[in-house]
């Protein structure tokens, strides 16, 4: 019995609809109303997803499933810091007007217009019927204000020392293989800095 229960949790989870931001911004005044742990946050780790009582105002006992908190490779970052500083917006805007974000900005910068904190860095919420990872921090957010890169040793600020951050595309022989044509120095200035120059590892 009770492992027909975990099945049918399961399944109720994996059949869930995606939750939308879109919907639920016009119901609450401020996103610590349902994420009320992030203001007293000091690590990656903590789960702040909304508890279940948050949505017990609008849904039935049962109706709602909340996830587990999806996996991060961060290793030391704190909400609560971040959350005392104020709105970063105009600071990320300021970076992408001046070229000097350190990757492809896409659209973040129609985002950057906002008096909130929290959709400074988790932006597009507004418009999201499913959260993902467009709706999540870049890691060119982190770098416009923890610009001293000196990779592997400024990795180890953020991120712990066994995460595997290498991408993809790095696989054995990717030195010798890639070529000025295939490789856009924008990607590489992420992890490796601006002042990245190929005979750092040629």
């Amino acid at each position: 019995m009770r492992y027909c229960v975990a099945i049918l949790i399961a399944w109720a989870a994996a059949n869930a609809a995606p939750f939308s931001h879109k919907v639920h911004l016009k119901l609450v005044s401020d996103c610590t109303q349902c994420h009320a742990a992030a203001q007293s946050s000091t690590r990656p780790e903590d789960n702040l997803l909304p508890a279940k009582t948050s949505c017990a105002s609008c849904h039935k006992e049962g109706e709602v499933t909340i996830p587990a908190p999806p996996p991060t490779l961060v290793a030391h970052f704190s909400h609560s810091f971040h959350l005392k500083m104020g709105n970063v917006a105009p600071i990320l805007a300021a970076a992408i007007d001046k070229k000097d974000y350190l990757s492809d900005p896409g659209d973040i910068r129609r985002h950057l217009d906002t008096r909130n904190a929290c959709e400074a860095c988790h932006r597009g919420l507004e418009e999201s019927d499913a959260v993902s990872k467009i709706n999540m921090p870049q890691m060119a957010d982190c770098l416009v204000c923890h610009n001293q890169i000196e990779n592997p040793f400024s990795c180890e600020k953020c991120h712990a020392k066994t995460a595997n951050l290498k991408p993809a595309s790095h696989v054995p022989g990717f030195q010798d293989m890639h070529n000025k044509k295939s490789v856009s120095k924008v990607g590489c200035a992420v992890c490796h800095g601006r002042e990245f120059r190929c005979l750092g590892c040629h």
